[in-house]
């Protein structure tokens, strides 16, 4: 029997890079998926490309009553919630950056999270097994000029996990928070507001993680016995590693 062949799993942004190649391994595992993301013409394409095992559903996560709205509609409870949708905006100081910009961070990779779980959790709780994999970042541990509210959303997702699972004792529900470094996605793109050039600079000499390397550990962890908690992987490059503390001298 497939990994996953009697699961059904909602995967939030799943248009592009780390969501689009999840709902690719689950399916390939013999899940059944609802992927949901903002841009509809690229759900088209996954639907038609997956077939009937996908189901799609536009979904801006900063809309809170559509999450909720969309949450309390689903007909059938998914065992597998995988919060992905997240973006970073702008690399200014944080006496520069836009409020705006952060703004868009906190209610996507925030408050559309805390929303879509907390509307999900009373159904799955009662489950004989159940997963939530929430996609934090490594920037949520070390900090980086630039990274301010961007890094910021991400401690709360990984700390956010970690309390999902002091409250979920005693239920069926493994929670893992999902912790990657660099990894090459239209993330650097949306931070850079479109610029294309600058964001292939990023990534340019390096050997850097792909979608599917952290969809394939994604897998793994659903694929553990059930009892198998993971709270927290951190997942880097080999060629990615710790700075020295920056020190400003006189």
């Amino acid at each position: 029997m497939a990994a996953y062949s009697d699961r059904l799993a909602l995967v939030t942004g799943a248009t592009s890079g780390i969501g689009e190649a999840t709902v690719q391994k689950l399916v390939d595992g013999g899940a059944r998926v609802i992927a949901t993301g903002r841009r509809q013409e690229r759900l088209n394409a996954l639907k038609d490309r997956l077939g009937e095992v996908v189901e799609t559903a536009v979904l801006d996560m900063t809309d809170t009553a559509a999450v909720k709205a969309f949450a309390d509609g689903l007909g059938e409870t998914p065992d597998i919630l995988v919060n992905n949708a997240g973006l970073a905006l702008g690399v200014q100081g944080a006496d520069e950056a836009s409020l705006d910009d952060w703004d868009r961070m906190i209610d996507t990779n925030i408050r559309g999270l805390v929303h879509l779980t907390r509307a999900l959790l009373p159904r799955m709780k009662p489950l004989d097994r159940a997963d939530v994999i929430n996609i934090s970042s490594v920037a949520g541990s070390y900090p980086y000029p630039g990274g301010n509210a961007y890094g910021g959303t991400k401690a709360f997702v990984t700390q956010f996990s970690l309390n999902l699972r002091a409250d979920l004792l005693g239920s069926k529900v493994r929670v893992t928070s999902v912790e990657p470094g660099l990894t090459e996605t239209e993330f650097s793109e949306v931070r850079l507001h479109g610029d294309k050039s600058s964001a292939a600079k990023i990534y340019d000499g390096t050997d850097n993680l792909t979608a599917q390397d952290i969809a394939r550990v994604i897998g793994d962890i659903l694929a553990l016995p059930p009892h198998v908690n993971i709270n927290r992987v951190e997942i880097m490059p080999v060629c990615q590693a710790f700075s020295p503390f920056a020190i400003h001298r006189s």
